[in-house]
C-alpha cells in the first residue's frame, strides 16, 4: 500500500502544514463542538458537496524529500484522475469502485478498492463531517482551517490532514500518514471548479500487451 500513499498525497507551492495529520486526537463528540466549530464544518461540508467536477495543478512532496507536479482531475461521485508530469512515470486514476495506480515505464498497473483509500474523504457524494465518526479535530493554522480525519474509525491517529483557506473554504491541500508513519503532502493549485471532464478521464488504465515473442 505504500506505493499507492505516495502516488496519493501531494504538496504544492503553498505552505505546508506539517504535523496535524500525525498527533493524537481524542474524538471530539459534537457536543463538544463550539456554535463556531459546527457553523465552519457545515461550511466546509457545503463546499465538498457543491464540488462536481474539479481540476487544476500540484505539486506532491514524498516522504523522500522528492518533488513531483502534474494535473488532477475531479467528476464526484467517486472519480479522480492524477497525471504526473516526467520524469515521474506515475497515473493514478479512480473510477468510482477502483483505484489503479499505474506506471507507464514499467508497464505494471495496481488496483485498490476505493473504499480502502483515504479518497473516499473528498470523493463521496455527501459528505457531512461534524456527523463523520471518522472526524477528530479541527485547528487553525496560519490563516487556514486544518481538519483532522482517520481514514477509518480502528486508527488511533489522526492519519489525514484536510487543509482550507479561510474564509471562503476551498480545499487547498491534505498531508496523509501512512502505516510506517511516514507523511506525504498534497497541495492543489489553479483550481477551475465545474470544468466540463471527458468521461476517458476516468477510464482504468490497462497494461500493454506484451511485444510478439515476449513471455513475462
Amino acid at each position: 500500500m505504500r506505493r499507492f500513499a505516495i502516488a496519493l498525497l501531494l504538496a504544492a507551492a503553498a505552505p505546508i502544514f506539517m504535523g496535524a495529520g500525525g498527533s493524537v486526537f481524542p474524538s471530539i463528540h459534537e457536543s463538544q463542538l463550539s456554535p463556531a466549530d459546527r457553523d465552519e464544518l457545515d461550511a466546509v461540508s457545503a463546499y465538498l458537496n457543491g464540488i462536481t467536477t474539479l481540476k487544476g495543478g500540484f505539486l506532491q512532496i514524498e516522504p523522500s524529500g522528492n518533488v513531483s507536479e502534474g494535473t488532477f482531475y475531479i467528476s464526484k461521485p467517486g472519480k479522480m484522475r492524477f497525471e504526473y508530469k516526467p520524469p515521474s512515470a506515475t497515473l493514478m486514476v479512480a473510477d468510482g469502485h477502483t483505484v489503479a495506480v499505474a506506471n507507464t515505464r514499467l508497464n505494471t498497473v495496481d488496483l485498490y478498492p476505493l473504499w480502502e483509500t483515504p479518497l473516499g474523504l473528498i470523493l463521496n457524494k455527501t459528505i457531512d463531517i461534524r456527523h463523520n465518526p471518522q472526524f477528530v479535530s479541527l485547528e487553525h493554522q496560519q490563516g487556514s482551517l486544518v481538519i483532522n480525519m482517520r481514514t477509518n474509525q480502528s486508527h488511533t491517529r489522526a492519519n489525514i490532514a484536510l487543509v482550507f483557506s479561510e474564509p471562503e473554504y476551498e480545499l487547498r491541500q491534505w498531508t496523509v500518514i501512512d502505516n510506517q508513519g511516514s507523511s506525504t503532502t498534497v497541495a492543489l493549485r489553479d483550481l477551475v471548479p465545474g470544468a466540463t471532464l471527458a468521461p476517458s478521464l476516468f477510464v482504468l488504465p490497462q497494461k500493454n500487451p506484451a511485444p510478439r515473442g515476449r513471455q513475462d
